[in-house]
């Protein structure tokens, strides 16, 4: 579903994401661990035709992200670490702009608001102007602007930040039920308890570059994922 293939970013002279390389499956759920600055942002931010890069290929189902940037978004769904959202708008204006965007027909488009709004408890605040939102009210809608066209590809920076416990678990619900039905999901986050359990697959980005990456029973064996990270990082310092 997802190849990057020799990924380079450069700002200046330093190098954000250095020769990166990484394969994610269909029904996948793909963890992407690094410290701050590790280079996390700016590889999902490429991959979503966000920002350019200078060597190497994104391709999304066979698609060129620099190439047919438009095939490979009608695909993917984004949902950066704090959502930028049309704070001027209604919850219900604002998912519904988004529905307008991606050509969801009335009916499906109503059906999947009420669905997704039901399970994250926003139906009774869609009225309401996402100035008035708070952070976790507004990850949510977030989340459901993300959902509504059922993307093949999910794309998430630190998706649980700002969610409450209820709100999380619907999350992880969701994404093992998208990976059932066949999308894929690339995400990164520091909760590396949740990674471990809810992740088939793992890289380690430390500075730019691939440290290690493989099956979740594979990079961390008889150990934690913390353990695993923390020993990692102590070794590539």
């Amino acid at each position: 579903m997802l190849h990057i293939q020799n990924l380079t970013k450069i700002y200046g002279t330093k190098k954000a994401v250095d020769d990166l390389t990484l394969h994610i499956q269909p029904g996948e759920i793909y963890g992407f661990i690094g410290h701050n600055g590790a280079g996390k942002t700016t590889t999902l931010k490429a991959v979503c035709g966000l920002l350019q890069f200078n060597e190497g290929e994104i391709t999304i189902a066979g698609h060129s992200i620099k190439d047919e940037p438009l095939e490979c978004k009608k695909l993917l769904a984004y949902i950066p670490d704090n959502p930028d959202l049309y704070t001027f708008l209604s919850g219900i204006k604002y998912l519904n702009f988004i529905a307008d965007i991606y050509a969801i027909p009335k009916d499906e488009r109503e059906e999947r608001i009420h669905k997704y709004s039901d399970l994250f408890g926003l139906t009774g605040d869609l009225a309401q102007p996402i100035s008035a939102y708070s952070h976790g009210m507004r990850q949510k809608l977030a989340l459901i602007s993300a959902l509504i066209h059922e993307p093949k590809l999910l794309i998430m920076d630190e998706p649980f930040v700002g969610l409450d416990p209820a709100a999380s678990h619907q999350l992880k619900e969701l994404m093992k039920d998208m990976c059932r039905k066949g999308a894929s999901i690339f995400f990164s986050t520091h909760v590396l308890e949740v990674a471990e359990k809810l992740c088939d697959r793992v890289a380690i980005i430390k500075q730019g570059r691939l440290v290690t990456c493989g099956t979740m029973e594979d990079v961390k064996g008889d150990s934690s994922l913390e353990d695993v990270f923390l020993e990692l990082e102590e070794t590539h310092a």
